[in-house]
């Protein structure tokens, strides 16, 4: 019996699928350029090698069996797969990275993101390519530590949104982003609120260390696993509900579930339609100093031209500051 390793190759599965298309050895063979017996020969490797009946030879037409349609659907499959495979490596070749990974900070805009990674999708390597690139894309999520520590750690290529403090272990650079200012948030029916009101023209004297500590604070988990985690605006011994995202965070503020700092441009329509509150506090209104950052341990000039198409558009002011200020609602730049 022929071994299934040999007979089953890309010149077989691309008979397998002329014969199909054709409707017949004969049509198959003239397309292939081979004598029909040729291709009856192969067929029947095929078939022993596997052990089934591929083909149906009770009728004119050439109809696959089932067996045969699964190895048509499969052999399809692989057949687009080696195509990929070697666009991909022709790409590479061409300086196309194949894969490009990218932490992005959760605070900052999902829209601008995916802006950014439509543009990407529509690049075509080559004038007059009707394909697009062969670098697959990886975009992941990652809150304080964790996205500086998805990039020195080589989970991801490039990290957009770490904060400044962190220390540069070496062969990275580091650029900055922008200035994320926060505001301290509660829902309208939260007891804080209530403290924020006055009866005077005089803004409200800011909340203090022991007025907050007997209320709820929200808070987003750091993603890091093995650097320090970091902590923000949370008091000794406060009750705390950890969410996973910024915009859980807004959720779980919406409904008076806790209190807490939001970035300024994602409450700023919720703070304009009265369903957010702002408050000050005695610690002020922080300013995160955000940065993007690279791993580039072999020098300049060796980028992947991925890797290098984003860098370029970081460069624009517009495009940090879009990803800075540009949180939509429900989906839209409406306000709530």
């Amino acid at each position: 019996m022929p071994d299934r390793r040999h007979v089953l190759t890309p010149d077989a599965l691309a008979m397998m699928d002329a014969i199909a298309r054709t409707g017949s050895f004969a049509a198959a063979a003239r397309e292939l350029g081979k004598v029909p017996s040729a291709l009856t020969y192969n067929v029947r490797q095929l078939e022993e090698a596997l052990d089934v009946l591929l083909f149906d030879r009770s009728s004119r037409q050439a109809q696959p069996t089932a067996a045969g349609l699964e190895l048509l659907h499969e052999g399809r499959r692989l057949l687009q797969e080696l195509e990929a495979v070697a666009n991909r490596v022709k790409r590479v070749a061409s300086g196309w990275e194949a894969t490009l990974s990218i932490s992005v900070e959760d605070i900052l805009s999902t829209a601008t993101v995916f802006d950014l990674v439509e543009a990407f999708c529509s690049l075509r390597p080559e004038p007059g390519a009707t394909q697009g690139l062969a670098t697959r894309l990886r975009l992941r999520s990652d809150v304080l530590a964790g996205t500086w520590e998805a990039l020195i750690s080589g989970q991801v290529d490039l990290a957009i949104g770490v904060a400044a403090e962190h220390p540069n272990p070496g062969g990275v650079e580091v650029r900055p982003l922008g200035e994320v200012p926060f505001v301290f948030c509660v829902a309208p029916h939260h007891p804080l609120a209530e403290r924020g009101r006055t009866l005077s023209s005089l803004p409200a004297p800011p909340l203090e260390h022991d007025q907050l500590i007997a209320h709820r604070a929200v808070a987003v988990a750091d993603t890091a696993q093995k650097l320090q985690p970091l902590t923000r605006n949370l008091l000794p011994g406060q009750d705390v509900l950890t969410v996973p995202t910024m915009r859980a965070k807004l959720e779980a503020l919406l409904r008076g579930l806790g209190c807490g700092y939001l970035p300024e441009p994602l409450a700023r329509p919720w703070l304009a339609a009265g369903k957010l509150v702002r408050l000050q506090t005695v610690s002020g209104e922080p300013v995160a100093k955000l940065h993007y950052a690279w791993r580039a341990e072999r020098g300049p000039g060796s980028l992947g031209r991925a890797l290098q198409w984003w860098l370029t558009q970081l460069e624009s002011p517009h495009t940090r500051q879009a990803l800075i200020e540009r949180h939509l609602v429900d989906g839209t730049n409406a306000a709530p």
